[in-house]
């Protein structure tokens, strides 16, 4: 289910909306709005994770958390 909003962007940032629709990059406005909050709400959690590793780390060991997100695919939509 989704729900329609309204939103103002400023000019510059739908005109790059409007060019990603343009190019083919993505199959409308929505599209373009809906990837970029889902960026977003991914480096908000990934930026919680990191301060919980952080406060977590009594060793300063995270050779295993590193190995385990360098085999990690990277998100390039």
């Amino acid at each position: 289910m989704s729900v329609q909003i309204a939103i103002r962007l400023p000019e510059d940032i739908a005109e790059y909306v409007d060019e990603q629709v343009a190019s083919g990059a993505a199959p409308s406005r929505a599209a373009v709005v809906t990837r970029a909050l889902e960026r977003e709400r991914r480096r908000q959690a990934a930026e919680h994770d990191a301060r919980i590793y952080a406060a977590e780390a009594s060793t300063g060991d995270l050779d295993a958390l590193a190995g385990w997100a360098a085999t990690q695919p990277l998100d390039l939509d």
